[in-house]
């Protein structure tokens, strides 16, 4: 970049009103965004109408996430390579024919291939739209920017479940698909009309493709997301290909950060890590997407498998938890230029830990109202983590940095939000087998309790059946209890587990410095 050039990125300004710029790549974010969650109730019906096992069906997700990490760190180099604003159209355009094709198909490998291509075009699409809403928007006015992108990422993955269970029970799971037709179609149109690229952006077109770079990139994510998504199906080290495939993972990852590091023009600038705030939200945006994915995932499970609730009950018990993210993001919008916002991410990652504790109270006999408070401060949390963070992430860079940070940013909070998911499939089994372990030696002769149910239970199966009929059904019956309280104590153990992880999150906050700009505009610390 020339001496001039600095000066031209602090003083440039686009066209339109940069609320009018935020219309289109807010659709396009919250289509995304949707579509990593809101498939997942329709899994079962997927399955069944296309002939696939359910084991089968779950690469509809994993494909999608795979290429949506290949392409998302790489999206700032792209845009640079071909024009930011014409890599975004093109994204839109793809995404939007992949989600009609998706729609249309008619085996589950045609579907997996529509979904590669889904998440080829969606990858890209959320960091460019964070980027250009950044620097649209001056920097006094960032925290706004950020809130308005946090509408996008905080809500698409909460109603995600219960727009998705409504689809496909009143209409077909295709619908799921279908409904990102006309987004697509208006966020293509305005983006076209609105939407310009930085004279920076035209500046630092680079002379060459790193092709070793992304194909080591390529590599890892890919490796990395079938390792978690197919980890606890094959026993995770206890099979072979596995281990291997960690190994490939690793080191993919090690040759990956060399390649980045020593040559002039990487796919992903990995330098950036040498900012302290950037470097310190890094970690605390894998354990953000770690600890939201995991609560969004456990509590609709927790009222499924014990308690019997259908697909669209169960999403829509996380509703108020967008209700609480809409209302902080309007408060921490504001907050975010008066207030130390490394302060606002504590209250945040504590709001956070305070619903995982009170989930973890939750007992068999409860009704959806007992979780809505929970939900409320989940919501809240999530909002005042994740505006201040963005605005800690990026405070202290340059604008032409942004677009790679936001790409880089956006990878950690996904993978971090995969571990998530890997680990409450893997542990929720765990746990249950140890609590089970505990449980069971209370199911003996030599107790007394055990022996005083299982009268009482045969006596009543007598009525229908003969007596050794039920004595059996007697003690499958006290055996199925014991089954559900070892799945209840496990879900118990895991809500503890996201509350601890959000309270060891607060001793990173104060590493942060303070960015020049919240300096300014504030009164004091």
């Amino acid at each position: 970049m020339s001496a001039a050039a600095p000066a031209i990125a602090a003083d440039w300004r686009p066209r339109f009103n940069p609320w009018l710029i935020a219309v289109p790549v807010m659709l396009a974010t919250f289509m995304v965004i949707l579509d990593t969650s809101i498939v997942v109730v329709a899994l079962p019906y997927i399955a069944g109408n296309l002939g696939a096992t359910q084991d089968e069906s779950t690469w509809v997700l994993t494909s999608y996430l795979v290429a949506n990490a290949i392409i998302l760190p790489a999206s700032a180099w792209l845009s640079s390579f071909i024009g930011r604003k014409n890599f975004l159209i093109a994204c839109t355009i793809v995404f939007t024919v992949a989600s009609a094709t998706c729609g249309l198909a008619v085996s589950m490998p045609m579907l997996v291939l529509a979904r590669v291509l889904q998440g080829l075009g969606g990858g890209a699409m959320q960091p460019l739209s964070q980027a250009i809403l950044l620097e649209s928007f001056p920097p006094t006015q960032r925290g706004t920017a950020t809130a308005l992108f946090g509408l996008g990422v905080v809500v698409a993955p909460i109603i995600g479940p219960t727009l998705g269970g409504f689809l496909t029970d009143q209409y077909s799971w295709r619908w799921t698909f279908y409904i990102n037709l006309p987004v697509g179609i208006a966020a293509a149109v305005l983006m076209m009309i609105m939407i310009e690229d930085p004279p920076y952006i035209r500046a630092a077109r680079p002379r060459r493709i790193d092709a070793m770079g992304f194909a080591l990139m390529a590599i890892f994510l890919s490796s990395l997301q079938v390792v978690l998504d197919k980890g606890q199906d094959a026993d995770w080290f206890g099979a072979v290909w596995l281990r291997w495939l960690t190994v490939v993972t690793v080191a993919s990852l090690i040759a990956f950060i060399i390649r980045e590091l020593l040559i002039d023009q990487p796919i992903v600038d990995l330098r950036v890590f040498g900012n302290r705030n950037f470097a310190a939200s890094g970690l605390l945006f894998a354990l953000f997407g770690l600890s939201i994915y995991a609560l969004i995932t456990l509590q609709p499970l927790f009222l499924q498998s014990l308690l019997g609730y259908p697909a669209f009950d169960a999403g829509l018990s996380v509703t108020p938890r967008g209700v609480g993210a809409l209302a902080a993001l309007l408060l921490v919008g504001a907050l975010d230029r008066r207030a130390n916002p490394k302060w606002l991410v504590a209250i945040g990652f504590a709001l956070t830990g305070l619903a995982s504790l009170l989930l973890s109270r939750l007992d068999l006999q409860i009704s959806m109202r007992s979780v809505i408070v929970a939900n409320v401060f989940s919501g809240l949390g999530t909002s005042f983590i994740f505006v201040p963070l963005t605005t800690l992430a990026i405070g202290t860079l340059r604008n032409e940095q942004i677009g790679n940070a936001t790409g880089i940013q956006n990878l950690l909070r996904n993978v971090g939000g995969s571990i998530g998911l890997s680990y409450v499939s893997t542990m929720l089994q765990r746990y249950g087998q140890v609590h089970q372990a505990l449980l069971v030696g209370h199911l003996s002769p030599l107790s007394r309790e055990y022996r005083t149910h299982l009268a009482l239970l045969q006596s009543a199966f007598e009525r229908g059946f003969t007596a050794p009929d039920a004595l059996l059904r007697a003690r499958a019956m006290l055996y199925r209890l014991l089954l559900q309280q070892a799945q209840y104590w496990a879900f118990v153990d895991l809500f503890f587990v996201v509350a601890g992880m959000s309270a060891a999150c607060l001793l990173v906050v104060p590493i942060f410095r303070r960015p020049l700009v919240v300096r300014k505009v504030s009164v004091g610390e």
